[in-house]
């Protein structure tokens, strides 16, 4: 009986497979029987074909337990991709693999992918490097390529918010009301920002500027304010007031001119008054001859500042100018601190050098004043007042070194005509006049011409009463002229106002032994000669005299004969070379009680007061030499003074007999 079974070729799926697997371990064992490390191409494919079957299945029996899936896009790199999402990707990679042939299993190497595989084109596949799809990669064969460096996204541009620009005016108005100007400020600076064109916004920050004293800021608001809306009659007159506080009253005015209607005489006068004292401070200047005017003016003129503005550089320059017209040493400092701030600023400022340079002519030091002068040149050559300072002070240091060389040399009256020359250089200048005048009042003393001498010191002591060598020097001419009450008030005049002086004390005290001097018998006025002539000179006078006042020509006039006993006091004084240097030097007049004390004589211990009745302790010294005092009281040589009695002058004991021969032993006429 034949079963139908045994001739048929279908298997049950069951048993295929049992078939099929029972092959397969054969042929698995032959396979690493052969080589243990290689496995054959049937067996990877094999593999690969369980892999599919299962990743199918896990599929088909997981899905109804997943969440739905986030889909991403299909250019996406695996890598930057989650692993369920890389696995599924690699899954359907393979189950789109093309299907092995019964050769392939047989075949020792692999099959290459045809290029037209469909997983090449794949999107989202992994790229297989050098054209090779296997990605194997647990023994090392070929790894995926590295995903591409990932640059965050910008964040999104957030625009900023809008600024309400009526708001932030408003705000502001609110704190300049409570003056509050800072926050005031800000808030008007936030308008701004909001609209750059509004000529509202910048005129009330200019406003609020203003009322914090900060106009230089807010003349740049006010200005742009203008700019954007000309005619604008609110900030017209901001304008204005802001160029009057900064000492600008000409751009105002010329400001208030612009605005329609006109405005009032109130609204303008700030500025009208400023330019007023500045024109008057010029004028002072130009036609004056003080400064103090011009400082009144520019001081008036500087109340119409604003807080903390500094004076404008013209006014500055005018304020040196005043100074400098002034004269003293206290206001030529001035002038040179004006100069000083002005360099500060600009070190090349000719002005300012030129200005440093008439102070510095002015104080005497010419040598710096023609380096300044020579600077202010290097800045602007064509700079007049430059040139014409910088060759005045060298004429007048010319004229000047001549006039001193020619008096040191005895040649007075040259000396004088010089200082003459030197004071039509410059006659202004107060400091370097005064100077010249009392050099020529020294020449006009040495030829004794005490009256101009005097005149030339006033004159000196006028331009610059703190002169002490002028001074000096008029006292010493007053005192020549013969006039020694007043030179010994100018003497102790200079004592109590400079102490210190060298040589005062001593001045004073040969002034007031003078003065003593002047009061006794002028030997000299008698004869009729200088007090330098000499003893031919003096015979000759006393001769002439004689003849003429003699009592024998003039019988029965007392005058006469009182005249010729003066004439011969005289004579016997100063012929006699003792006796006339004890008449010029005043020894005549010490009183000895007022010298020793009262002890008597020369000796004892009474002391020696030096000093006393004001006479020179060194002419007492020199007294004391000639006078050889000794101890006791006896011994000394006895003290002879002529006081116009008793005794003949010309000798010869007795006193002179009218109608007697009165003339010395052997002079003839």
């Amino acid at each position: 009986m034949v079963f139908p079974s045994l001739f048929t070729n279908k298997t049950s799926p069951k048993k295929k497979n049992s078939e099929n697997n029972v092959r397969e371990k054969g042929r698995s064992t032959r396979s690493s029987s052969r080589s243990p490390t290689k496995k054959s191409p049937t067996k990877a494919v094999k593999e690969r074909e369980g892999r599919s079957s299962s990743a199918h299945s896990s599929r088909t029996f997981s899905r109804p337990h997943l969440s739905p899936r986030q889909t991403y896009p299909g250019d996406e790199h695996p890598l930057n991709l989650p692993p369920e999402e890389r696995e599924r990707r690699r899954s359907a990679l393979l189950a789109m693999s093309d299907p092995l042939t019964p050769m392939d299993v047989d075949q020792d190497e692999p099959v290459a992918t045809s290029p037209t595989s469909p997983s090449s084109a794949t999107s989202g596949a992994f790229p297989a490097p050098n054209g090779n799809d296997h990605m194997d990669g647990v023994n090392g064969d070929a790894g995926p390529i590295p995903p591409p460096h990932r640059v965050p996204p910008e964040p999104p541009v957030q625009s900023k918010p809008t600024i309400d620009g009526e708001a932030c005016k408003a705000a502001g108005n609110k704190f300049f009301k409570m003056k509050d100007y800072d926050k005031a400020i800000r808030e008007y600076s936030k308008a701004i920002e909001a609209d750059p064109q509004s000529s509202t916004y910048l005129s009330n920050r200019s406003a609020a500027l203003i009322s914090a004293n900060r106009y230089q800021e807010a003349l740049e608001d006010a200005k742009l304010a203008d700019e954007l809306e000309p005619g604008n009659s609110k900030v017209l007159h901001r304008l204005a007031r802001i160029y009057t506080t900064l000492g600008r009253p000409a751009e105002a005015l010329e400001v208030y001119s612009q605005i329609k209607p006109p405005v009032t005489a109130k609204d303008k006068s700030p500025a009208v008054q400023m330019q007023l004292h500045i024109k008057q401070a010029e004028d002072a200047l130009r036609e004056g001859t003080t400064g103090s005017m011009a400082l009144h003016a520019l001081d008036q003129a500087e109340r119409g500042l604003g807080s903390g503005v500094d004076r404008p550089r013209k006014w500055r320059l005018l304020l040196g100018e005043a100074y400098l017209k002034m004269g003293n040493i206290n206001a030529l400092g001035d002038a040179q601190n004006v100069a000083m701030s002005l360099l500060r600023n600009n070190s090349q400022d000719p002005e300012a050098l030129v200005l440093r340079g008439r102070a510095l002519y002015a104080q005497g030091d010419n040598d710096k004043a023609i380096q300044h002068f020579r600077q202010a040149l290097n800045c602007d050559p064509d700079f007049k007042d430059a040139v014409k300072y910088l060759r005045m002070v060298q004429k007048l240091d010319r004229i000047k070194e001549e006039g001193n060389a020619a008096f040191k040399v005895g040649r007075y009256q040259q000396a004088i005509d010089l200082y003459g020359q030197a004071l039509e250089v410059d006659p202004i200048n107060k400091g370097m006049n005064s100077k010249i005048l009392q050099n020529r009042a020294m020449a006009l003393i040495k030829l004794k011409d005490y009256k101009s001498a005097i005149a030339d010191t006033t004159r000196a002591l006028a331009l610059d009463p703190t002169y002490l060598k002028a001074r000096k020097t008029k006292a010493r001419a007053l005192g020549e002229s013969g006039d020694w009450d007043a030179a010994v008030r100018e003497y102790k005049a200079i004592a109590e106002t400079n102490p210190s002086e060298p040589g005062i004390a001593k001045d004073v005290r040969n002034a007031e032994l003078e003065l003593k001097k002047s009061k006794r018998k002028d030997y000299y006025k008698i004869l009729g000669v200088e007090k330098d002539a000499g003893d031919n000179e003096i015979k000759k006078a006393y001769r002439k005299l004689a003849i003429i006042w003699h009592p024998d020509k003039n019988p029965e006039n007392e005058e006469a004969a009182e005249k010729f006993k003066e004439i011969g006091e005289a004579y016997e004084t100063l012929s006699d070379a003792q006796k006339r240097e004890r008449y010029d030097s005043g020894e005549d007049l010490i009183d000895p009680s007022e010298m020793f004390g009262g002890m008597g004589g020369h000796g004892g211990m009474g002391g020696f007061p030096m000093g006393a009745g004001g006479i020179d302790p060194e002419m007492l010294f020199n007294f004391m030499n000639q006078t050889q005092g000794g101890g006791g009281g006896g011994g000394g040589p006895t003290f002879s003074f002529s006081t116009g009695g008793g005794g003949s002058p010309f000798g010869g004991g007795g006193g002179r007999q009218r109608g007697g021969g009165g003339f010395p032993p052997g002079f003839g006429f």
